[in-house]
């Protein structure tokens, strides 16, 4: 039988974990040496020199597989957040139940964070400057990761009764407002200190799925 909609598995990452991991091609390397650079300098100071010093290769491999730094930028972005859905994945498939699931994968991604500080801080904040096609991909991450969360509550929602149905809607509005957190961490010099911003996340996915009864109109304000 088909997977319902409420309980079929998120999509693949748009990016296998293996492109990050396997340096076995020119490419792979120049997504680890986009990481490493950016890393060091932030996407604005980034060249294509550094990208290919970081891989020991010519400019001349670097645009056999990329048109310019923004392509590359891109898809070393897109390779982070595979790595991050995927340890998020794996630390919530230890846990049976939705509760622990959550916060186990919630704290596997903030953690995942908090190791590299100054790489958490490019691909939050320098994906702003780096213009209309890093902010699309952007959405689309985050559609990801709400995916992701949609899916740890409604697999096993039949075992919580006082939980309510998490919408698409209201699962990218808990990821944007996680987000938000951890800029605001970035923005107060807190990069390094990032789990102590999950608490407050977790928070609020449980306050959001416990906010309305189960019968009440979606569409009504919530009471005061």
């Amino acid at each position: 039988m088909a997977a319902s909609a409420s309980t079929r598995p998120p999509s693949a990452p748009l990016n296998p974990l293996a492109d990050i991991t396997v340096e076995k091609d020119h490419r792979s390397r120049l997504i680890l040496a986009m990481v490493a650079a950016a890393t060091e300098r932030g996407y604005a100071e980034v060249t294509v020199a550094d990208v290919v010093r970081h891989a020991h290769v010519s400019k001349r491999t670097f645009y056999e597989h990329f048109p310019d730094k923004e392509s590359c930028f891109l898809a070393a972005y897109l390779a982070v957040a595979a790595e991050l859905l995927a340890r998020i994945a794996t630390a919530a498939a230890q846990e049976t139940h939705v509760e622990e699931r959550i916060v186990v994968g919630a704290r596997a991604y903030f953690s995942a964070l908090e190791e590299r500080p100054q790489l958490t801080r490019t691909f939050l904040s320098d994906i702003h400057a780096a213009g209309p096609k890093a902010l699309e991909l952007r959405r689309r991450i985050h559609q990801q990761f709400a995916d992701t969360l949609r899916h740890l509550v409604d697999s096993e929602r039949v075992h919580l009764p006082n939980v309510r149905p998490l919408s698409r809607e209201m699962a990218t509005a808990i990821v944007g407002g996680i987000n938000e957190l951890i800029l605001l961490a970035i923005e107060e010099g807190r990069a390094e200190r990032l789990n102590e911003v999950a608490d407050a996340a977790i928070q609020l996915v449980f306050a959001v799925l416990k906010t309305l009864p189960e019968d009440a109109d979606p569409h009504l304000p919530i009471p005061r």
